[in-house]
């Protein structure tokens, strides 16, 4: 077991410092979001903007280390072998989505769902769609990646709200990365608590699926908004096929860099054989590099501020302050689900967050007798519900960046991590039945 793990147990952290070390996240916030809200438009304060205000504070108030060390600090977090990757991923992502775009692909396969599924089922048809893909590959990354582009298109050629779309993308997706089997939170969460995961997949299940039910009848209803478009240009099955390429890998568990490289190579080879210049079609995909800078930029420095927040000993405080406030079987599961949600703030990594606490939610359930399915199913659950609302978290970035909109934008249409977190609270509530008998 890691030092960083059990430290919170036993290196105890002032207020006062534990305070001015999450205080980034504050000024974030506080810059971002507030000040858009009093402004009452999201796009007067860019988010990288906010962040690098942010990062700034985040090396100004590091104690015990020079300015070079500082910035040490939050290079090597921001060049971290996790953050590099999500980088090839955007890298890959916007060149495929503006590859598809310019060669048509996108608008053959939204002609087509359209055509064949009643508008009222379009909402409805993306949120199952995200939801099996999500499942089948265990990544809500990849979902977002798969499914954004054809979402976006959608609404607009509809005349839905496009936020409106990429949130129920967003949700789906997070419906996958909860339940799956091969999901990495799947993995860290068991692993972590030392149990089975069809067992803990049974306790997510009854938490997750009502709350995917509830949210697909909402669909439904909101669906009906969907205008009823006709559809008269005759459509190339052909150019559906780097779509069909793209999801039919990625359900067969395949890399999600692979996935958009066969994406890539594929709406190539159409598109050169319906006459399109390989130099033209190179220009397509820089141009879909270049749609990521942004993206690109923040992730990076959301990654060295949040990398400062931990070493300045903001995690540990946040472990140390709730993990000292527990009171009955209730409270220890609430604790659990509020310990992960902080930590998945200070991460914006739902997996890293799980692993952080681990160890801590361990003690706490033996402590009050909470099983290792039920935490496990916590951890995931809580963890996953964070990830989708926090808007600087890589796949609401990633989806806002793909659909042209602000990362806040789809927030007030994130109907399932809101009714996912209500069906938590009532696991918690109604919790007989997840709890083994308290050792004296």
């Amino acid at each position: 077991m890691s030092k960083s793990m059990v430290s919170p147990l036993h290196d105890r952290i002032s207020h006062r410092r534990g305070l001015l070390a999450i205080s980034p996240i504050i000024v974030f916030l506080a810059f971002y979001l507030v000040v858009s809200i009093i402004m009452g438009d999201f796009y007067k304060m860019p988010i990288a903007v906010a962040l690098v205000i942010a990062s700034m504070w985040a090396v100004a108030i590091f104690r015990g280390k020079t300015l070079s060390q500082r910035i040490e600090i939050f290079s090597k977090e921001a060049g971290s072998s996790n953050v590099l990757y999500m980088v090839w991923i955007f890298v890959l992502a916007g060149a495929f989505a503006m590859l598809a775009q310019k060669v048509g692909a996108v608008e053959a396969t939204v002609n087509l769902t359209l055509k064949y599924l009643p508008p009222e089922f379009v909402v409805p048809g993306i949120f199952i769609a995200a939801c099996f893909i999500s499942v089948s590959i265990g990544t809500s990354v990849g979902t977002v990646v798969a499914l954004t582009p054809l979402a976006v298109e959608l609404a607009q050629t509809s005349g839905g709200d496009v936020p409106f779309f990429v949130a129920v993308v967003l949700g789906g997706a997070f419906f996958g990365d909860n339940l799956s089997f091969i999901s990495d939170t799947t993995i860290a969460a068991t692993r972590t608590q030392g149990c089975q995961m069809n067992e803990k997949f049974k306790a997510n299940l009854w938490i997750a699926l009502p709350a995917a039910v509830a949210t697909l009848i909402l669909y439904v209803v909101m669906g009906a908004r969907v205008d009823n478009i006709a559809i008269t240009q005759e459509i190339n099955p052909v150019l559906i096929l780097p779509y069909l390429i793209i999801i039919i890998t990625a359900v067969m568990g395949i890399n999600v860099t692979v996935v958009l490289a066969f994406g890539i190579v594929s709406a190539m080879l159409i598109a050169i054989i319906n006459g399109y210049a390989i130099f033209d079609l190179f220009g397509f995909m820089g141009q879909g590099i270049d749609s990521m800078g942004n993206l690109i930029i923040i992730t990076l420095l959301a990654a060295g501020m949040l990398g400062l927040i931990k070493a300045a000993g903001g995690i540990n405080y946040l472990l140390q302050l709730l993990s000292s406030r527990i009171f009955g079987v209730r409270g220890g599961q609430a604790s659990i689900a509020v310990i992960v949600s902080l930590v998945n703030m200070c991460t914006a990594n739902n997996t890293v967050a799980i692993i952080t606490v681990g160890s801590l939610s361990k003690q706490i359930a033996s402590r009050f007798g909470i099983s290792p399915r039920k935490t496990a199913s916590l951890l995931d659950t809580c963890s996953c519900i964070t990830q989708c609302l926090i808007p600087y978290g890589a796949q609401t970035l990633l989806a806002t960046q793909l659909a042209e909109i602000s990362p806040v934008e789809p927030f007030k249409y994130l109907y399932y991590p809101w009714i996912l977190a209500f069906a938590v609270a009532l696991s918690i509530i109604f919790t007989c039945k997840s709890v083994k008998k308290v050792k004296k």
